[in-house]
């Protein structure tokens, strides 16, 4: 990629990502880190639903189809859409890491139009880590996943503690997570990039 951003490319001492031996089994859907996630929670009547699934190594796939409230232009879908669809599945793969990690920059290349009803294909992988910095990037095709390239992206995420969320996100929401009987949703909340 011409003029990339020197802050998404990892330095030279950067190791190669490892996959962590509890990572989901390669071809498991993730499901929702969290319900109310704009990305892939179920409790999102306009948000994407998108669809994770482990990849080999330290990689994901993802597919969300573009509906008619997710337009920018008549009958296209809006640019933001798209690069929160490329956040959302660069943010999966953090679950392979088993980290908890938030976006730090994303850097999206938005390659042709997408229509409205067009299902867009992603395939995401981390490319190398370096301290709590996570790199990785991302492409997303239409038509097929083998077809053209519509959007892509390179991006780099931060490794935090839960604090995080704890000290930043509303406190409603917070307790609420925080609340719920189901151990593996109340952890998974703060897991990816909400």
């Amino acid at each position: 990629m011409s003029g990339r951003n020197t802050a998404l490319t990892p330095p030279a001492d950067a190791a190669a990502p490892v996959r962590h031996p509890d990572a989901p089994a390669p071809g498991e859907l993730l499901g929702a880190h969290y319900g109310h996630c704009f990305g892939c929670g179920e409790g999102q009547p306009h948000g994407l639903h998108l669809e994770a699934r482990a990849g080999e190594g330290v990689r994901v796939s993802a597919e969300f189809t573009v509906k008619p409230a997710h337009q920018g232009a008549p009958g296209l879908a809006h640019g933001g859409v798209l690069a929160t669809a490329l956040d959302e599945t660069l943010g999966s793969l953090n679950w392979l890491l088993r980290v908890i990690a938030v976006t730090g920059r994303l850097e999206t290349d938005f390659v042709r139009p997408v229509p409205v009803g067009t299902v867009l294909y992603l395939e995401a992988e981390v490319t190398a880590v370096a301290g709590r910095k996570i790199y990785s990037t991302a492409i997303g095709r239409i038509g097929g996943p083998e077809g053209p390239v519509a959007v892509r992206a390179d991006a780099l995420f931060i490794e935090v503690k839960v604090d995080h969320f704890i000290n930043n996100g509303r406190p409603e929401e917070i307790r609420a997570a925080m609340s719920d009987p189901d151990q593996v949703r109340r952890t998974r909340a703060f897991e990816v990039n909400p």
